[in-house]
């Protein structure tokens, strides 16, 4: 990705969403004395106001409250941080590049490859930023992990589960199957994690399945997502996503065995596994991290500091999870082409 023109602070900036995400940006920004928040949109107006209550933005004049991303292009901005629905990004994303905006937006930047592509091309044409928030890669465990993966030696399996139960499943759009996307589309972190420690993907087999009540199916109430990735390195990984009312134990664990050795993170807690013994890992910790994110984007707009992420890795994180959908769908193993 090309290096931004720097703008003067302080940078204007505009908000797309009014959920958890939206709410640390804003908080995020409220901290920065180099931006100054114009106006946040959200799909109901008072509920829009009531976020720009809740956050408490006293230090700025209030920002307009706007009923659509559509509307807050015609203010006048510097940059677009998109945190709505997944559905939204890719549109959003890229009509604000079009108006000339600088763009981030949470993964994925869009819910289809081709639109995902098209957006990359605008934002290099239009010099403009494009930064696809990742902060998986800032967290504690991900950056123990590859300081201590050489000490495992070649790797010969990986394996990667995240399930999270929920009873009752919200109804919300978390649970939607149009607004969600594909399970690993709409967790692409789970999927970059394994691209960005190991590399190409060469083939990838996938089983997805939701469960849904009969009466509202566009609603599922628990979903499960199964793929074997074979590596262009030479070894296989396993990456499950499960989440919802049939699941009752929480799991959030990473596992990378080698020749010398095994790295096992269970939550927050790492250890190395080792004919030696066991050693334990120290992992930093999982917050602040949408604050880090925001300070390093503006540091960037505004002195030229380079980003922890190019758009090409999101994109090609995104290539593997579309590649995950047609499998599920057909029930055959994808082959990924380089």
């Amino acid at each position: 990705m090309h290096a931004t023109t720097p703008i003067t602070s302080p940078v204007r900036v505009g908000i797309v969403g009014t959920g958890f995400a939206a709410k640390l940006r804003a908080q995020a920004l409220l901290q920065d004395s180099r931006c100054h928040l114009v106006a946040v949109a959200g799909r109901d107006q008072q509920r829009t106001k009531d976020f720009i209550d809740r956050v408490g933005l006293t230090p700025y004049p209030p920002p307009a409250a706007v009923s659509s991303w559509q509307e807050l292009l015609n203010h006048d901005i510097d940059l677009v941080i998109i945190s709505t629905v997944n559905p939204e990004h890719g549109p959003a994303a890229r009509a604000a590049l079009l108006a000339h905006k600088h763009v981030v937006v949470e993964y994925p930047l869009a819910l289809h490859v081709p639109l995902a592509q098209e957006i990359i091309q605008i934002a290099e044409a239009k010099q403009l930023l494009l930064h696809i928030e990742h902060i998986e890669l800032l967290g504690g465990v991900h950056q123990a992990l590859k300081q201590n993966l050489p000490k495992v030696g070649n790797v010969t399996y990986a394996r990667y589960t995240t399930i999270s139960p929920q009873h009752p499943a919200p109804h919300k759009w978390t649970y939607h199957r149009a607004d969600f996307g594909f399970p690993l589309t709409a967790s692409l972190s789970r999927v970059h994690r394994l691209t960005d420690l190991f590399g190409p993907v060469i083939k990838i087999k996938c089983d997805c399945q939701y469960w849904a009540p009969p009466e509202n199916p566009d609603y599922f109430i628990a979903c499960l997502c199964a793929a074997q990735l074979e590596l262009a390195s030479g070894f296989m990984a396993h990456l499950v996503y499960g989440k919802g009312e049939n699941f009752w134990k929480p799991e959030r664990r990473f596992e990378v065995h080698g020749h010398q050795g095994s790295l096992i993170f269970d939550g927050d807690m790492g250890e190395l596994v080792t004919a030696k013994g066991n050693e334990a890992i120290e992992v930093g910790d999982r917050r602040g991290l949408f604050a880090k994110d925001t300070t390093m984007v503006i540091d960037h707009l505004t002195t030229g500091q380079p980003l922890y992420l190019q758009p090409a890795d999101s994109l090609y994180s995104l290539k593997i999870a579309a590649a995950a959908q047609l499998s599920a769908q057909t029930g055959e193993t994808v082959t990924i082409e380089t």
